[in-house]
């Protein structure tokens, strides 16, 4: 049926290549003008091109000579001229798609045409790469290019100073890993002063490999972690302290709003008992909080109706189900609080100061592209997720490499005791072999083997880029034999050496199939470039992982029954076919993993953009009296609203309460009197107390100094926001962490996290507003004011977990029998284990 589709109407992607080819015949018939261009005239262009960009053109005005530029240019430096299948690549990238293109097409060369093009609008193009090896290699050669035609490039590595970094990223085009550029952005929302930021805003990236990066990687946070400034000791001091307390005297209680207040005989206390001057004192705010999270604990929070203990853990109970809120935890370090007053252990302070999922990071960028040589199995994924359409782009000479059926054995010792048999014949006659394992264990198991048979091999296994890129580029030499993991040396051609060709060129021999088509494509790709013969075939075996998770017991019953001995081979395109659709179904499930977890991400990535949107105002504007008094006002409408509902009379609204609040927040002790309030309406009351905060306002900038008011705000907002961002990133990993066990309640988990989120966010949003209304209201300001840091962080490598064992990401292994990441409640193996 399909292929009777494609008769009538065509294929999409052929249409789509015939549309591009319009334009590369518009390129290639401007080639003889270029090459008539002194090299002054060439480097011109880019100035010539810019202008007309002023001027009112546009980017696909430009895009024939743009490109023809290039071209010329890339002739003139490296001595390559762009194939047009090339150039078609580059238009597809500059369409903000992916470009599928074959092993050893030259993907590096394609890149240099779009980026150059969208360079020219000076914003900023990110070029991505998996590695810092490649990063390096490919700006220092399609950088000369560049350069040739006046243009700035970047390599951002991790080993750069911070000036070294915002030189980088000032460049045209910047090169780099998408670790550190997602690792860059996470920093420049935890800096102090907008001069210490590195990054421009996010306007276009070109990824390389972009199915290693935006599926493979897609559900490794980029995490900076931290040990925040918080000691557990002060915890118990604090309990220690407010249990020797008076009420009344020492602290006022406000139910409705949940609040706890020291009265001035209870500040005078504190001051004594931490040996301190003024506890209202910048620098001593987070003594205040623990101080006040700890009345609050022990005034407000009742266990067994707030919380309860169990195994040596506090457990909120839901106040409108009392059901338990198994892995949700108090922010703003209440939970905390109330583990001291249990004299329980108290669970340290937030290690995540900032995290982001690559996903989330990519998708920021106004455009983004990315070129692969296998993207199609992954389509689907790549359009829902990112709105990526991908092109595949024609081979610039005929593929002629044969791909042969699998070979499927009884057992692992008989398919690696064959697989050993293939390269000894192979390396007799002098073929070269290239060796695809799924593990470094496997890889080495393989080695000894080979050495028992004496013949000379390199192993390579992921871990030492710039070596393996050399070792790789020779697997194509007479008689070389190669065996690596299926990620080493990714991005790096393999040449044939001399005679090889005649043997048959490259064979790759996998070991085993990957649970997905595109990493066994990967393999294959690596041979028949440009035409180059070559040829592939897998050895599988019934014990291997995906045979067992697949119906293998069948097969090996019936192999049994016919008496199979294990170094007797079934070549069956039956099985073929089976495995094929066993990977179908894996690929299908992991993206539904992957599709879940995005979704929860965006709830933490909706509230992520609010707070780093929220914190860049404050550091880029002056003057930020207003977004200060933006914070304090909502404070004034709930303790108004709190106290005065709408279900009662005036007469038994607690006007005394709202006055004494007001008073010790953001007025002066006594300034504001119940009498006061007598009589007004709900909004009257607010309207006064917003006046008297205003005028309070102004009477402490003419007491500081308007120059150090503006800085004190800045000191006041950005450290209420971190520390309550940082301790609530902490409080959603719990929730999240937790959350599926709610669907043993017939409760659809997901539902349930974006609303307790919700719930959280707004939460730590009136934490925030409460804090910086007390600080900028009542604070002692010191001469010597200065930014904090609420923590130092330093950035995790997402790799880390994986290093040493095996090229596969550890958190994507899920135990048959552990919950199912999609949040279902049912074990994997009942769920997308299937």
């Amino acid at each position: 049926m399909l292929g009777l589709v494609k008769k009538i109407f065509g294929d999409s992607n052929d249409r789509e290549v015939k549309r591009i080819m319009k334009t590369v015949e518009a390129i290639n018939e401007m080639e003889p003008q270029f090459k008539a261009l002194s090299d002054e005239e060439l480097r011109g262009k880019t100035d010539e091109f810019r202008s007309r960009l002023e001027q009112g053109e546009d980017l696909d005005d430009l895009l024939p000579e743009a490109f023809a530029t290039v071209r010329e240019a890339s002739w003139r430096t490296l001595g390559k001229r762009h194939y047009d299948v090339q150039l078609v690549g580059g238009i597809v990238l500059h369409e903000g798609k992916i470009a599928e293109m074959r092993t050893g097409e030259g993907k590096t060369l394609v890149g240099t045409l779009p980026v150059y093009l969208n360079a020219l609008l000076g914003k900023g193009v990110h070029v991505v790469t998996v590695n810092d090896y490649l990063a390096q290699r490919d700006s220092a050669e399609m950088g000369q290019i560049y350069q040739f035609l006046g243009m700035t490039v970047g390599v951002n590595l991790n080993s750069l100073s911070h000036q070294g970094k915002q030189e980088a990223y000032a460049c045209d085009i910047t090169y780099g890993t998408n670790n550190e550029f997602g690792f860059d952005y996470l920093r420049d929302n935890m800096v102090l002063y907008k001069e210490q930021m590195v990054q421009r805003p996010l306007y276009y990236a070109v990824i390389d490999e972009v199915d290693s990066i935006l599926v493979d990687e897609a559900r490794t946070p980029l995490i900076i972690s931290g040990q925040a400034a918080k000691s557990t000791d002060l915890y118990y001091a604090a309990d220690r302290f407010v249990s020797r307390l008076t009420a009344e005297e020492d602290y006022t209680v406000d139910i409705k709003v949940r609040s706890v207040n020291l009265t001035e005989a209870g500040a005078a206390k504190a001051e004594k008992t931490f040996g301190i001057e003024n506890l209202y004192d910048h620098a001593n705010v987070t003594l205040n909080h623990h101080i006040t999270q700890a009345l609050k604990a022990h005034v407000i929070m009742k266990r067994d109706v707030d919380y309860v203990v169990q195994d040596g853990e506090v457990i909120i109970v839901d106040e409108f189900t009392g059901r338990l809120m198994v892995g949700r935890r108090y922010s703003d370090g209440l939970h905390q609080a109330i583990e001291a007053k249990e004299q329980l252990k108290v669970q340290n302070e937030s290690m995540t100061l900032a995290t982001i999922t690559l996903q989330n990071y990519f998708r920021m960028y106004r455009k983004l592209a990315g070129m692969t040589g296998t993207a199609k199995t992954e389509e689907e994924e790549l359009k829902k997720i990112y709105g990526l359409e991908v092109v595949v782009v024609p081979t610039n000479r005929p593929m002629i490499r044969v791909d042969m059926p699998d070979v499927v054995y009884k057992n692992v010792n008989g398919k690696f005791r064959a697989v050993v048999d293939e390269i000894v014949e192979r390396h007799k006659k002098g073929q070269p072999v290239l060796v695809g394992t799924v593990s470094i264990e496997n890889s080495e198991r393989l080695s000894e083997m080979l050495k028992k048979k004496g013949v000379p091999h390199k192993v390579l296994n992921a871990k030492y880029h710039a070596e393996e890129a050399e070792i790789v580029s020779k697997a194509g030499q007479h008689g070389a034999v190669t065996i690596a993991t299926n990620m080493a040396g990714r991005g790096t051609d393999i040449v044939l050496g001399e005679g090889v060709p005649e043997l048959g060129g490259l064979h790759i021999i996998g070991t085993e199939r990957h649970e997905s088509r595109r990493i066994d494509n990967q393999l294959r790709g690596r041979a028949g470039r440009q035409g180059d013969p070559g040829s592939s075939q897998f050895y599988l075996s019934m014990e291997d992982e995906l045979m067992r998770r697949f119906g293998a017991e069948n097969i090996m019953g019936m192999m049994e029954r016919i008496g199979f001995e294990e170094d007797q081979p079934i070549e069956s395109k039956l099985i073929t076919r089976a495995i094929e659709s066993a990977q179908k179904r894996v690929e299908g499930n992991n993206f539904d993993t992957r599709k879940v977890v995005l979704q929860y991400d965006d709830v933490m990535n909706q509230q992520r953009e609010i707070i780093y949107k929220q914190r860049r105002e404050v550091l880029e504007h002056e003057n930020i009296k207003e977004i200060t008094l933006g914070m304090i006002m909502p404070v004034v409408e709930r303790i108004v609203a709190a106290h005065t509902p709408e279900d009662q009379v005036p007469e038994e609204w607690d006007l005394a309460a709202v006055a004494e609040y007001a008073n010790s927040t953001f007025l002066q002790e006594g300034q504001l009197t119940a009498e006061e309030l007598w009589g007004k309406e709900r909004d009257e009351m607010i309207e006064h107390i917003k006046n008297l905060v205003n005028e309070r306002y102004d009477q402490r900038e003419q007491e500081i100094g308007s120059e150090m008011m503006r800085e004190f705000e800045k000191v006041v907002v950005l450290r209420a926001v971190d520390s309550k961002w940082m301790d609530h990133i902490d409080a959603m990993e719990q929730l999240r962490q937790g959350i599926h066990l709610r669907a043993y309640g017939g409760t659809d988990p997901l539902r349930e996290y974006q609303f307790e989120g919700f719930e959280m966010f707004q939460e730590m949003i009136e934490n925030i507003q409460e804090e910086v209304a007390k600080y900028i209201m009542k604070a002692h300001v010191e001469a010597n004011l200065e930014r904090q840091v609420v923590a130092e962080g330093q950035a995790v490598d997402p790799k880390a977990e994986s290093e040493g064992k095996s090229p596969v990401r550890a958190e994507d292994k899920v135990g048959r029998n552990d919950p199912c990441p999609c949040g279902s409640g049912k074990k994997y193996k009942q769920c997308h284990g299937k």
